[in-house]
């Protein structure tokens, strides 16, 4: 074997050679002439087919037969170099020269050894270089692959060398060279009764698990020959055992079954299966893996599809079937007299009335209702399921919202036609099972019937979050929406049983949803980084300091108040204004058409001084003389007076504050705080737009060593 070095020096092709011989290995380095700019060797493929590049090396080292050499990897997995791989080889990788078909031919021999370690080792290392294409089609090309069979057909080897055979052969197989079509029934029967062994090597049962997958997904008539060899119970069986490789290919096994069979034989597959995960597998310890976890959501997928034709056929108003399921509705709600007796008239004027109280929106013919499709008959489905499960809180439901206001009351119907297709949208009901997806709910497989005890849940918390948020018919839209975030909110928790669900969406109530809305917001606007929070702290005492500036000069601009007679009557006005050098208050009595009278017409005066605290609300003393009596908001700034408003109450006691020292403490203040806070962060952040701001500041470097880059301006001018 001789190993190239692929380098990036110019010259001849073998103009370089330099080889240190050790036994049979002759290493050197090949030196080929490539364009500088080039960053791997694509020279093969562009300038040269890779039979003259193998030429070449062969007469540089005066090997003869250059047809029977070929280049692979000599690193890791020592795959062969092609023509269609040659432009990636990369500069810095070790390549080998080796005999293309003597690896074959020896390994081809070595399996046929009478001695059992050389075909041990002979098969260990076929499994290996069976997974080179090239090597496959050599192996093949004498009938390898047919000398293995027979092996495992005999059956007459130890495990390990059962286990290195079916390896191998999975591994040639795996480059669909051959056929799977091409396999006979005895080899076929053979694999699975490895499968169905009760007492068998865990390493075997694995490629054995996987040999079948690959059979079932290969066409129907091994398909019908593998589930008439393989029984579910040992599939099963599998799923149970604590080896979490046997685990996942009895899985994709079962999984590669189910998506092949056909509707009628689906539906008992399905059933099984999921019957078997739920009492193993979703109470396993544990970690799923991302195969395990993509053959579970292939489950989900596949067996909620089960309901996409009741999803999407429309209600067939002249069946006679679904007609009396709404009339089953209608009656399950209302205790009715016996309609017998009634006239034609009387019975419809009576059904018509039931059928609106029930939501629907043609009272006369409800099944109209019920034609859009999708949710179609999946709708009437779980109205039905509701109302005979849970007949109780069906009858609630109904006759609570029956009794309210026209416009407050929510529909059962039309709300339950809208929450099953909002169901079938999360669960993605439908939808063929992605490739790639491993989004799967455990919730699904610990009930037979999920999306009709899913209705039952959320029905009922529709109702919930209806009255929460105080809705109308005009908020139905709303409402839904709500509903929908509930519903996927909990979805992704995963929670593993329905009435763990149940808890949890009912937690989630409408105001915990606003919460969440407002704090995915503040993330969203990188409020709350770390470094915004920062910012704010640095930025909050200048903003400080322009609010108490601005409570002042309202205080120096006045207000006019009103003066409380002893009669509590509001009669008289006066008006009150700081000095513009904030030491006095002036205030007087002024007339009803008074609006900035001048400081110097206010007689009575209070020096800041002099004032020892600030009483407001409770602590007032004409508070404590009215206590128990209906009063408005008033503050003690002078002997009973009454702001005009809220507002000017907490600007006064703002400034009151300011003019003693102390920290304002008002609504007010705290809310224009946040507003400047706001716009201050936002006008600072707009050269940051869609720039994530990382929650640590990023380390500062080292000082240079010198700092000869320094520009000396005076040189330069000089």
């Amino acid at each position: 074997m001789v190993t190239v070095k692929a380098g990036y020096h110019d010259g001849d092709a073998v103009s370089q050679l330099k080889g240190n011989r050790a036994g049979s290995f002759i290493y050197f380095f090949l030196s080929i002439r490539t364009l500088i700019l080039l960053p791997t060797l694509p020279f093969y493929a562009q300038k040269k087919p890779l039979s003259a590049v193998i030429k070449e090396v062969c007469d540089g080292w005066n090997l003869s037969g250059p047809d029977n050499h070929a280049l692979q990897y000599a690193d890791g997995v020592q795959m062969y170099i092609t023509e269609s791989v040659i432009h990636c080889v990369g500069g810095s990788l070790s390549l080998s020269l080796s005999l293309s078909g003597c690896c074959a031919e020896d390994l081809y021999k070595g399996i046929q050894s009478a001695d059992s370690g050389v075909r041990c080792d002979s098969l260990k290392q076929l499994a290996n270089v069976s997974t080179d294409v090239t090597f496959a089609q050599e192996f093949i090309s004498r009938d390898g692959h047919v000398l293995l069979v027979k092996i495992v057909e005999d059956g007459n080897e130890s495990p390990l060398i059962m286990t290195h055979t079916l390896t191998s052969f999975f591994e040639l197989m795996d480059h669909q060279i051959v056929s799977w079509e091409n396999l006979s029934s005895a080899f076929i029967k053979k694999i699975a009764s490895l499968v169905n062994a009760k007492v068998c090597d865990a390493s075997i049962q694995q490629v054995s698990l996987a040999l079948l997958e690959s059979m079932v997904q290969s066409g129907r008539a091994l398909y019908l020959l593998v589930k008439q060899e393989v029984t579910l119970e040992r599939l099963l069986a599998h799923l149970q055992v604590a080896n979490q490789q046997i685990q996942t290919k009895a899985m994709a096994l079962l999984m590669a079954l189910l998506q092949t069979a056909g509707d009628a034989d689906r539906q008992v597959s399905g059933v099984v299966t999921l019957c078997c995960w739920s009492q193993n597998i979703i109470h396993s310890s544990g970690a799923v893996g991302d195969e395990m976890a993509h053959y579970l959501y292939v489950l989900q997928s596949v067996t909620l599809n089960h309901l996409e034709p009741r999803m999407r056929t429309p209600l067939d108003c002249y069946s006679q079937d679904q007609r009396e399921v709404l009339h089953t509705l209608r009656q399950a709600a209302f205790e009715t007299e016996s309609e017998n007796s009634l006239s034609n008239e009387r019975r419809r004027s009576l059904c018509a009335k039931e059928f609106r109280k029930l939501g629907f929106s043609n009272n006369s013919n409800p099944g109209q209702d019920l034609v859009r499709a999708p949710p179609g008959l999946l709708a009437l489905d779980t109205m039905e399921y509701f109302s005979s499960r849970y007949p109780d809180a069906y009858s609630r439901f109904v006759l609570e919202n029956s009794s309210r206001e026209d416009k407050h009351e929510c529909p059962f119907a039309r709300s339950s036609i809208q929450l099953t297709l909002v169901l079938c949208e999360i669960l993605r009901i439908g939808d063929p099972p992605s490739e790639t997806g491993a989004d799967y709910h455990p919730i699904f497989f610990s009930q037979d019937r999920l999306v009709e005890e899913l209705f039952c849940v959320c029905i009922q918390l529709l109702n919930k979050t209806w009255k929460e948020m105080r809705a109308t018919q005009e908020d139905f839209d709303k409402v839904m929406q709500v509903v929908r975030e509930q519903i996927t909110r909990t979805l992704s928790s995963k929670p593993t049983s329905l009435e763990l669900f149940k808890n949890k969406v009912n937690a989630l109530n409408y105001g915990e949803i606003l919460k969440l809305r407002q704090t995915e917001r503040l993330h969203q606007e990188e409020t709350l980084a770390l470094p915004v929070v920062e910012l704010k702290e640095r930025l909050k005492p200048e903003l400080m300091d322009l609010i108490r500036q601005q409570r002042l000069n309202r205080l120096c601009q006045g207000t006019l108040f009103r003066k409380i007679s002893s009669r509590r009557r509001q009669d008289k006005l006066w008006y009150c204004r700081l000095s513009p050098n904030h030491k006095v208050l002036h205030y007087g009595d002024v007339e009803e058409d008074t609006e900035s009278p001048a400081i110097e017409s206010l007689q009575e005066k209070i020096p800041v001084a002099d004032i020892k605290a600030l009483l407001t609300g409770k602590d007032c003393p004409h508070m404590k003389e009215n206590k128990g009596k209906q009063t408005k908001v008033r503050s003690s700034l002078a002997n009973h007076t009454v702001l005009p408003m809220p507002s000017q109450f907490c600007l006064w006691t703002d400034g009151l504050s300011v003019l003693l020292g102390r920290d304002m403490g008002s609504e007010s203040m705290r809310s224009e705080l946040e507003i400047l806070l706001s716009m201050e962060i936002k006008l600072r952040l707009l050269d940051l737009e869609n720039v994530q701001i990382p929650d640590l500041a990023p380390p500062v470097p080292l000082p240079p060593s010198n700092y000869h880059f320094c520009y000396d301006f005076n040189a330069t001018e000089q």
